[in-house]
């Protein structure tokens, strides 16, 4: 950064390791660059008796970088600076100066304030937040950081927030700036953090914390059926809340869906009244939970509803001969064993006596039972393990008959 204008100087940091100052050398006559080098001179422009010069070799083309050290640097004092190319016993003439201010010295913590959302109090949610970032007194604050995160986030390599326009840093005009922000999904508390930038880039001491409270948007979920059932396809209506719904229209949900065969995320569009009618069928074999948020034509996003299905889909299994929890026959002894659906359009049962012993399937009647005979080699417990399948293909749970042999 270089500044040729002594009443317009650029404003700099030096930080922990100096100030670096670079410049590319030229040479009309390249054919032999191998004693090519820069010589660097910088004195304060309130004492241009103190002139301190540095040298570095460096190759045509390249920017050849010399550090000043900070013991040669004062906070709040400005520096000129010139470079000249070397090249054996033959030297340029000086450049112009360039002119750099020293800033070291870090801006207050600013003052953050809301209009719409005051410090400390629960609000309703569906309006975004209107902020005001002040840069409490400090006369060289060009603009401000800001995130939901405590951790603001790190400028990448070689950008310049004062104008590159990142979506977390906004310019500061006569020391104050305002923003409009959708704080993160989600109700209960919310924090701002907040950090200034002067002129040099140096960032307040301290970030600026703004606490808030939300109120729950969540949408409610209603069922076609109050009890859906297994397998069988329903409908889902999803209806904004009222309140959101006033300060800005919901336009659309993000439906969620764990536990299912087709677990993922979807977008639904809302009706003119916010309201949106979801098909939906019930196929988790442990139970099914849907979330849902809706989104305002504004940009909210509210926190998420939850709706949760369940239904048994473990067979039941009956035995005469060797009754559940109970004792019955004997080694050597024959008993029959019924598997009875709990759902509808099985085809057929997997089961296997025991933990590790081979799994057998057997096909379903018409009225989705069936039955097995099955002989103990010897007295003990056991256990049957079942489960059934569908004609869509859906394996279900599990049940295990526990039972004792004589």
């Amino acid at each position: 950064m270089c500044a040729t204008d002594a009443d317009a100087p650029a404003y700099l940091a030096e930080g922990l390791q100096g100030l670096s100052i670079g410049a590319v050398p030229g040479d009309t006559d390249p054919a032999d660059n191998s004693q090519l080098s820069l010589n660097y001179r910088l004195w304060p422009v309130s004492d241009p008796s103190r002139t301190s010069t540095l040298s570095r070799p460096a190759v045509i083309g390249s920017e050849a970088v010399v550090n000043v050290p900070t013991d040669d640097l004062a906070d709040g004092q400005t520096y000129a600076w010139q470079a000249q190319t070397v090249v054996g016993n033959d030297a340029s003439d000086w450049s112009a100066p360039c002119y750099v201010t020293i800033d070291d010295t870090h801006p207050p913590t600013p003052v953050v304030s809301s209009s719409n959302y005051p410090e400390g109090r629960l609000d309703q949610g569906g309006e975004p937040v209107r902020f005001t970032f002040d840069a409490n007194g400090a006369d060289d604050v060009e603009g401000f950081e800001f995130g939901w995160q405590q951790d603001l986030p790190v400028p990448a390599s070689g950008s310049d927030p004062y104008h590159d326009d990142p979506a977390d840093f906004v310019r500061a005009d006569g020391g104050t700036a305002t923003v409009t922000l959708v704080p993160p999904a989600g109700a209960g508390p919310m924090t701002l953090y907040v950090s200034a930038r002067d002129r040099a880039g140096n960032p307040s001491m301290k970030t600026a914390e703004y606490f808030f409270m939300v109120a729950s948007t969540a949408p409610t979920i209603t069922p076609a059926t109050a009890s859906p059932e297994f397998g069988k396809k329903d409908v889902l209506t999803l209806a904004p809340d009222p309140a959101l719904q006033s300060a800005s229209p919901v336009v659309s949900y993000s439906v969620t869906t764990f536990g299912g065969r087709h677990d993922g995320t979807t977008t639904v569009d809302a009706a003119a009244d916010g309201i949106a009618h979801m098909p939906f069928t019930f196929d988790g074999v442990s139970g099914e939970r849907v979330e849902v948020s809706s989104k305002s034509a504004d940009g909210w996003v509210s926190n998420a509803a939850s709706w949760y299905a369940w239904a048994d889909t473990t067979p039941t299994v009956r035995s005469d001969d060797f009754p559940e929890n109970g004792a019955g026959g004997g080694a050597g002894d024959t008993g029959t064993f019924t598997f009875e659906p709990k759902v509808k359009d099985i085809v057929s049962y997997t089961y296997s006596f025991d933990w590790g012993g081979t799994e057998q399937t057997v096909d379903a009647e018409a009225d989705g039972t069936a039955t097995i005979d099955w002989t103990p080699p010897d007295s003990g417990s056991y256990a049957v393990n079942v489960y059934a399948t569908t004609a869509d293909g859906i394996q279900l749970a599990t049940y295990t008959y526990f039972f004792d042999v004589n």
